[in-house]
């Protein structure tokens, strides 16, 4: 499947969760200033790739995690 349209996100403001590992490792930032959508990225790479979920999407998914809803792994 193709992308029907592509995001410019040259120049957004990330941000990572307060429960980030001090070091910078291992986390990911969020963008979550664009109206139904959050980009999301690997903090080591940022000027890889981003997913883009619709933000109703994303709001369950952190809910899940924050209610520890989600199976382990």
């Amino acid at each position: 499947m193709k992308p029907k349209n592509k995001l410019d996100l040259s120049s957004a403001t990330w941000r990572k969760s307060s429960h980030s590992n001090p070091d910078g490792a291992n986390c990911i930032e969020v963008r979550d200033d664009l109206p139904g959508l959050v980009p999301v990225r690997d903090s080591k790479d940022p000027h890889g790739p981003a997913l883009v979920f619709p933000a109703a999407s994303w709001s369950s998914f952190v809910t899940a995690v924050k209610d520890a809803e989600l199976p382990d792994a």
